[in-house]
Order: C-alpha cells, then structure tokens, then sequence
C-alpha cells in the first residue's frame, strides 16, 4: 500500500488546489496509508494555517477514519484519542494520541509537564 505524506492528505482535505487536489486523489484512490505523525501534522496545519477549530479538527479525525482510501495507523488509537481530545478540546489532539499510543504499548504513565494533559487518566505531571 503506498502511504500519503501531510501534504497530500491536506490537498485532499481542503480541496483548495484543483490541479493538486486531482494528484492526490489519483495517487490516494484504492488506500494510503496515513502515519501518526502525518496525522498529527495534517491537524496542526489545519489548525493553524486554515483556522480549524477543535470540534471541526475532531469531526476531520473521524471522517478520516471512516475515508474510503485513508488507511490510519492504528485506527483504535486514534479512535481512543479522538475520544479524549472530545472530552478535551482544549488538549491538543497529538497529546491524546500520545497517550493513546502510550498506553496502547504499555508504557503509562506518560510523564508530562502540561498541567491538562497531566490530569488525565495514564498520564503524570511533573
């Protein structure tokens, strides 16, 4: 399976570049594999530079995981993380899925010195 970079999955999302946006549904149809990090890069572009807040960052994640041709790392990961990052939007969603990775390989408590992601259940501020 070939795997998506942040750019193209960004192309795809925004729709905003037709001639790119033709490119990267061509080289994405029949399944690309998106990466946490091209995930967690994707959301903060969106974030930042297309203003999306963190309801519509939480709704992206979902229609991601549910896409026809993305194929998430992980996918119960992220799902756990989309859970958290609902229930804590002003967290950060690469904090929740942190976390989640985190747990997912047994390696909790996260040690952290952000004082919201620090009160979460597997995480310990320091």
């Amino acid at each position: 399976m070939r795997a998506a970079d942040t750019n193209v999955v960004v192309r795809v999302l925004t729709r905003d570049e037709p001639t790119q946006l033709r490119q990267a549904e061509a080289f994405i149809a029949g399944g690309a594999w998106v990466s946490h990090l091209v995930l967690a890069e994707a959301l903060w572009v969106l974030s930042t530079a297309y203003r999306l807040d963190p309801s519509d960052a939480a709704d992206t994640i979902e229609m991601m995981l549910n896409h026809r041709d993305f194929v998430l790392e992980d996918p119960p990961a992220v799902a756990a993380a989309l859970i958290r990052f609902r229930a804590h939007p002003g967290l950060g969603f690469s904090d929740c899925l942190i976390l989640e990775i985190a747990r997912k390989a047994g390696h909790v408590p996260l040690g952290t010195f952000d004082r919201t992601l620090g009160k979460l259940d597997g995480a310990q501020r320091l």
